[in-house]
């Protein structure tokens, strides 16, 4: 498995939030934009929160692991790699999430003084991008605690030379 790199999370949020600004001017050209989910910015707050803990659980248990401390409890190789699997999905998702609010935010702040009722909206979107930003990085950084290490005992052949 290879790993996520930001730079990836990067150009999907940056592509969607074009996409979704897009069409919320279409939509909005068409009829009424729907409003930003209060809800958004806590579940997303929620979900940054559950990967952060479980990055710093696997990484005390690793270290105590690493350090054989006794009594430790070990990290079952499967689980850890059902933790990278759940970091890189939710880091992929928030990218797309991230970058449908902040279109939607951007939209929404060309219309502040012109709409009334427009100003929780465009809080509510700003949270949820940076709530989106925070699964983002506790995905990454639970990938990261996850990698293996780099095994010494593995020789790496010598480049060629001529001579």
């Amino acid at each position: 498995m290879k790993p996520l790199r930001p730079v990836v999370l990067v150009g999907i949020t940056l592509v969607t939030g074009l996409l979704c600004w897009g069409g919320t001017r279409l939509w909005n050209s068409l009829g009424t934009v729907p409003g930003v989910p209060t809800a958004a910015p806590i579940v997303l707050a929620i979900i940054a929160v559950v990967l952060a803990a479980t990055a710093v659980s696997l990484r005390a248990r690793l270290r105590a692991q690493r350090e054989r401390v006794p009594d430790a409890k070990g990290v079952d190789p499967l689980g850890a790699a059902r933790a990278v699997v759940l970091g890189q999905a939710s880091a992929l998702v928030a990218a797309l999430v991230t970058g449908v609010y902040g279109g939607l935010g951007v939209f929404l702040g060309s219309q502040w003084d012109s709409v009334p009722g427009r100003h929780g909206q465009v809080v509510t979107a700003g949270l949820a991008v940076l709530a989106g930003i925070g699964v983002m990085a506790a995905g990454l950084w639970l990938q990261h605690i996850c990698r293996l290490p780099e095994d010494p005992d593995q020789v790496s052949p010598a480049p060629y030379r001529r001579g």
